[in-house]
């Protein structure tokens, strides 16, 4: 549980930081999105090396998508995705309809414009680990009720 903390604790601050030195002219605000992106792609691609290391390889685009959904997911965020989506022509779409990094924001509507530069590491976080596990992606992130996301 106190790992958790401080996960939620250090994105947070993350996200604050870039932002708040994007404010004092040191960067821009989208700048601060691809910073983000970058930080989770790293990290993604260095959970993958060592949650894969055991595993045997992945018969498919299906099996690590499901790989992703279950054993990734449930490892960073201590719960499974809610819904995964195919139209089998290799576009997914991964459903989380209690996000944690958005549940601390979620009281209102008014946060909604904000969700998106939360989300920026998590999109890095799947696009490295699907990276290390030779699938090249485009991920991105849709949120139109707090706390879940797509």
């Amino acid at each position: 549980m106190a790992d958790e903390a401080l996960f939620l604790l250090l994105h947070s601050e993350m996200v604050a930081g870039l932002y708040r030195a994007a404010e004092q002219g040191e960067g821009e605000n989208g700048r601060c999105t691809t910073k983000l992106e970058s930080m989770g792609f790293r990290v993604g691609q260095g959970l993958i090396e060592r949650f894969t290391r055991d595993t045997a390889r992945f018969k498919d685009e299906l099996d690590i998508m499901k790989f992703i959904c279950k054993d990734f997911w449930t490892t960073v965020f201590k719960k499974q995705i809610d819904n995964l989506r195919t139209n089998h022509q290799g576009i997914y779409v991964l459903q989380d309809n209690k996000f944690r990094l958005l549940t601390q924001m979620s009281a209102g509507k008014q946060y909604l414009e904000h969700a998106p530069k939360y989300l920026a590491f998590t999109c890095g976080l799947i696009r490295g680990g699907l990276s290390n596990l030779g699938i090249k992606s485009i991920v991105t992130a849709e949120v139109s009720s707090m706390p879940a996301c797509k």
